[in-house]
């Protein structure tokens, strides 16, 4: 049984339809890249499987069950963390404050966090909204962590970042791959750093899942088609 499964999931904004045809599939301790060039319906994806969007057609499963009729808040609880894009962190808020919001209780706490982004433990007490984008981005995948997750999702998880600190954040990723059964849904354009730590692929392309598949078979001419500018 498949940790999250969509099949044939189509959306709306208004009169709007932004998905067609999406499926994907991920298994515990999988990490899948979602890609696709800009405005290909990897974000409302997203914001269905978090149910921020509701589908109107398919259907979404977590952990074998239909939680097309679930509100955001359970699903959460559930065990799907968010890091959205834009980050989105409580600018006045500190970092202890950001990351003890949603917290549950298991394995992910603030030292675990810490281990993992040592940066947080030393502006333990400065407000969000000071920090650096990067700093914002390793608040905002420590807040998602520290809602214990079965599945992490990450919207554009490296987007607009110096590339030093882009590193540390596709290393963290790597971490967590390799010493926890965590699943994790990507969703990011680097190619390279994909390849790195992603099992398997998704390619949307105007809304419909187009290419799917173990990421090591992803070949040029596919990423030609529907990544290259």
């Amino acid at each position: 049984m498949s940790l999250l499964k969509l099949s044939d999931v189509s959306a709306f904004y208004g009169a709007s339809q932004a998905l067609f045809d999406v499926h994907l599939e991920v298994e515990d301790g999988e990490v899948l890249a979602l890609m696709g060039r800009n405005g290909m319906g990897k974000s409302t994806t997203i914001k269905v499987i978090c149910r921020l969007l509701k589908n109107r057609g398919g259907s979404v499963q977590f952990r074998g069950e239909d939680i097309a009729r679930l509100p955001s808040h359970k699903v959460a609880r559930m065990g799907i963390g968010l890091v959205p894009e834009g980050r989105r962190c409580f600018a006045d808020l500190t970092v202890h404050e950001n990351l003890i919001a949603a917290a549950r209780a298991g394995e992910w706490d603030f030292a675990a966090v810490a281990r993992l982004f040592p940066r947080l433990a030393e502006r333990r007490t400065q407000e969000a909204g000071t920090l650096s984008g990067g700093e914002q981005q390793m608040l905002a995948i420590g807040r998602a962590l520290m809602t214990n997750p079965r599945l992490l999702v990450l919207d554009e998880a490296t987007e607009g970042l110096a590339p030093v600190v882009r590193q540390e954040i596709w290393a963290a990723l790597a971490q967590l791959k390799a010493k926890t059964g965590l699943a994790i849904i990507v969703v990011d354009k680097s190619l390279k750093e994909l390849a790195g730590i992603a099992d398997k692929g998704v390619i949307l392309e105007k809304g419909t899942t187009v290419w799917s598949g173990a990421f090591a078979t992803l070949s040029p001419d596919v990423t030609d088609r529907y990544l290259g500018v």
